[in-house]
C-alpha cells in the first residue's frame, strides 16, 4: 500500500504540501495541486481519514447521540441531520443513550473518542449540570428537544408546553369537558411540559384537572394500550383522551376498539408528534405537529455555521408546534 511519503517523493514536494492538498488547503498553487493529485492517482494512494484528522485537526465527522435507534421521531431527526451534513461533505457517527444517564455519558465519551468535530445530542437522563460543565470544555455540541437557560445558545427545542395546551384546548373548544390524559414518563422534560400544557388549557376553561384521569405511559404503542385500558377500568366517564405522542394514541385507539368503542363517535383521541403514520390511521389522527426533521436540519446548520464556518441561515433555537386537525375528534 502506497504511503504519503511515496506521494511526496513522486510529486517532488514536501509532506506538508501533500497534507495541504489532501485537506483542501488554499495555500497551494494549482500546478502543485495537480502534481500531487497525479502522484496519488499513479500510486493508487487513498489517504486515511484518521491521518487527515490528525494533520488538520478536523475529522469532518459529527457525532449524533439519540435515545433510541427505532421509532418515527428518531428516524426523522437523524434523516434531517444526515442529509444536511452529507450535502456539506460531512459524515455522521451515531450512538444510542437509551434514556439512561450512564449510557448517555458513555455515548458522549465514545463520540468524543472518535474525534468527532462536534456532537448533536438528544439526551434525557443526564443532568443539566453535566451538560453545563460539558459546554465549558472544547467539545462543541448542540442539544435537541431540551432547553437549559445557562447554555441556551446550545439548545434547539420545541415549545412542548404550548403543544400540550393546543391539544387539549382543541378538545375543549369542541365541547369536551371530561378529558383523560396519557402521558409519557413524567420524569422526562418533554412529557412533563406537555402535561403542564394540558393542565393550563383546562384551567383556562375553568376546569379542575382530575388526577384520576391521568395515566403515565412510556411513549410506545403498548404503553398507550395499557394506559387506555387502565383508564376505562376506573369507570370514570370521559369523552376524549389526549395522548402525549402518536404511538401511544395508536395503542389507545386499539384498546378502545377492543372494548367495543368507536373512535371518534364514542371517544375522541388526540395525539402529539404528527408522525407519518398518523395520516394513515383509521380514523386519521388529529395531533400536534412536532417538526423534528426541521429541528434536526437546524442542529446540523448550527454545526456547519459554528464549527465549519459555513454560510447558513439564521439559527432558530425554539420551534413552535401546530395543531393538525383530522378525523379522530368529534364535536359534542
Amino acid at each position: 500500500m502506497a504511503t504519503i511519503y511515496q506521494v511526496s517523493e513522486l510529486a517532488g514536494v514536501s509532506l506538508a504540501t501533500v497534507s495541504r492538498v489532501m485537506n483542501g488547503g488554499t495555500r497551494v498553487s494549482e500546478k502543485t495541486r495537480e502534481k500531487v493529485t497525479k502522484a496519488m492517482e499513479t500510486l493508487n494512494y487513498r489517504p486515511s481519514s484518521i491521518a487527515r484528522s490528525l494533520a488538520s485537526n478536523c475529522s469532518n465527522s459529527v457525532g449524533i447521540l439519540v435515545s433510541e435507534l427505532h421509532g418515527p421521531i428518531y428516524g426523522a431527526m437523524m434523516s434531517g441531520i444526515e442529509k444536511q451534513l452529507r450535502t456539506a461533505g460531512k459524515h455522521v457517527i451515531i450512538a444510542a443513550g437509551h434514556s439512561d444517564a450512564d449510557s448517555e455519558k458513555d455515548g458522549i465519551e465514545f463520540l468524543i473518542d472518535r474525534n468527532c468535530d462536534a456532537l448533536i445530542l438528544h439526551v434525557e437522563a443526564v443532568s443539566d449540570e453535566y451538560l453545563i460543565e460539558l459546554a465549558k470544555t472544547q467539545h462543541a455540541f448542540i442539544l435537541i428537544n431540551r432547553y437549559i437557560p445557562q447554555i441556551a445558545d446550545n439548545c434547539i427545542s420545541l415549545n412542548n408546553r404550548r403543544g400540550g395546551y393546543l391539544a387539549t384546548k382543541a378538545l375543549l373548544e369542541n365541547g369536551h369537558r371530561d378529558i383523560a390524559y396519557i402521558s409519557g414518563p413524567l420524569w422526562k422534560m418533554d412529557a412533563s411540559d406537555r402535561y403542564f400544557g394540558h393542565q393550563e388549557a383546562l384551567s383556562e376553561f375553568g376546569i379542575t384537572c382530575n388526577d384520576a384521569l391521568l395515566s403515565e405511559g412510556n411513549f410506545q404503542e403498548e404503553g398507550g394500550n395499557e394506559c387506555m385500558l387502565a383508564l376505562l377500568d376506573k369507570n370514570i366517564p370521559f369523552s376524549a383522551v389526549v395522548c402525549a405522542n402518536d404511538e401511544m394514541a395508536a395503542g389507545a385507539m386499539q384498546a378502545a376498539r377492543d372494548r367495543g368503542m368507536a373512535v371518534p363517535n364514542d371517544i375522541s383521541v388526540m395525539g402529539f408528534d404528527n408522525v407519518l403514520l398518523a395520516q394513515y390511521m383509521y380514523p386519521k389522527l388529529s395531533t400536534v405537529n412536532y417538526p423534528v426533521q426541521d429541528m434536526g436540519k437546524m442542529a446540523a446548520s448550527w454545526i456547519l455555521k459554528n464549527i465549519y464556518q459555513a454560510n447558513q441561515p439564521e439559527i432558530s433555537h425554539v420551534f413552535e408546534p401546530e395543531l393538525v386537525w383530522r378525523d379522530s375528534v368529534i364535536s359534542l
